[in-house]
């Protein structure tokens, strides 16, 4: 998600109903890739192990490949990691979201904050 002054940029793709990806799954993608593992992601966000299995599962359910691979038990080559398909849905998804933090250079934009107040009137 990005803040650019008081616009608030929150790039979500749906897969029928369901975010299939957004900056949350995104920053969850990177987790871990980062931890190696589901439950390391999971801490390190201050999410809960079960919302961060439903998240990988929502992942690996929308897309037409597998996001993240996982392998059970602990030690080398054990935990989870992002499938190639994983590294690229991440990468093409942070680079549409910078994408649309270029609009912020448009006129539109910047015509758009020409008619904002500073702060909002008081409540009547």
């Amino acid at each position: 998600m990005a803040i650019i002054g008081p616009l608030k940029l929150k790039a979500q793709i749906f897969c029928g109903g369901e975010p299939a990806i957004g900056p949350g799954k995104a920053d969850l993608l990177e987790a871990i890739d980062r931890e190696g593992s589901i439950s390391g992601a999971g801490r390190a966000m201050g999410m809960s192990y079960r919302r961060t299995w439903l998240l990988v599962d929502s992942l690996n359910r929308c897309w037409k490949d597998r996001v993240v691979e996982t392998t059970a038990g602990g030690g080398a080559d054990k935990g989870a990691r992002l499938t190639p398909f994983g590294r690229t849905l991440l990468d093409t998804y942070r680079a549409f979201e910078a994408k649309l933090a270029e609009t912020t250079n448009e006129p539109a934009y910047r015509d758009l904050l020409a008619l904002l107040r500073d702060k909002p009137l008081p409540h009547a």
